[in-house]
């Protein structure tokens, strides 16, 4: 049964990428006001650093969507581009690298990295990375930290043994109030202390991709990265995508706000406009067949 199980979860992405979806997803170019492809967004990044793919988690459409413009940054640019992902965190990357090198095999893989459960939706772009030669980047802080920071605040990171801090970002700072603070209430519904603390683990997280991003960025400099991460944390250019600003001022970053709606068929563009530069939406009607 476990070996059934263990092909189902190899070949189910797959399959669902060698379906023909282009009817159910529609990319729009927020600045030019028009749809567009995936190949226009490829093209946009001649001229970028950093390309942001906010996802729904749970979006098969998507992943797919992922994936497949993974492959056509790897084409356009020559490889020269890295992956860095939020569903991975900084201390596994010794684990990634041995993966991607062969050394170790898939299983030990994705229980020493710690795999989000739903590993299936971001394994095509970790083989295709892996047979290509591309560098995978585990971008997020790992649960114990932000749990220490739910509980005492971003002041307890400063406490860390050093060891521990080559993990983390300096100066992980709440600068983000505003806009992005009253979005986060919201989700929470309400205010007090107990909030700012998971807001500040929200900061936290934020400030660990960018600053991820940011390191790679430095130490290659001739090479596009795509960040994948949940839409919240890049929409309307606020979260990590701000952050990254802060690390990197001078990186240029480009957006795409990608989730499943109702209004498909019949899209009202405009209220969509803050998101990004790229809003995707997808059909909801097959949101989770495969």
């Amino acid at each position: 049964m476990r070996r059934l199980l263990f092909i189902a979860l190899i070949i189910l992405p797959f399959f669902a990428q060698s379906q023909d979806l282009s009817q159910h997803y529609k990319i729009y170019d927020v600045k030019k006001q028009k749809i567009i492809s995936l190949d226009d967004i490829v093209a946009d990044m001649a001229n970028a650093n950093v390309l942001f793919f906010g996802e729904e988690h749970n979006d098969s459409i998507g992943h797919y969507l992922e994936v497949t413009l993974f492959k056509k940054l790897a084409a356009a640019y020559g490889n020269k581009i890295g992956l860095t992902l939020e569903m991975f965190h900084t201390d596994v990357q010794p684990v990634i690298n041995e993966y991607l090198a062969g050394m170790i095999t898939e299983k030990n893989f994705i229980k020493e990295a710690r795999a989000w459960n739903n590993y299936k939706d971001y394994r095509p772009m970790v083989e295709f990375a892996k047979t290509k030669g591309i560098e995978v980047i585990g971008g997020n802080a790992a649960a114990r930290y932000s749990n220490a920071v739910t509980k005492n605040g971003l002041e307890v990171l400063a406490k860390l043994p050093a060891n521990s801090k080559q993990f983390l970002p300096p100066n992980a700072i709440d600068t983000l109030t505003g806009r992005y603070y009253e979005k986060f209430i919201g989700l929470l519904g309400g205010h007090g202390m107990g909030a700012m603390k998971v807001y500040q683990t929200q900061n936290f997280w934020d400030a660990t991709m960018a600053w991820s991003i940011a390191k790679f960025a430095k130490a290659n400099k001739d090479k596009k990265i795509l960040q994948v991460n949940g839409r919240f944390h890049s929409d309307e250019k606020l979260g990590t995508y701000a952050q990254l600003k802060r690390y990197a001022p001078k990186l240029k970053a480009l957006n795409i706000s990608s989730f499943s709606s109702d209004d498909f068929t019949n899209p009202n563009w405009e209220k969509y406009k803050d998101l990004g530069d790229y809003v995707i939406l997808t059909d909801p009607k097959v949101k989770k067949t495969f």
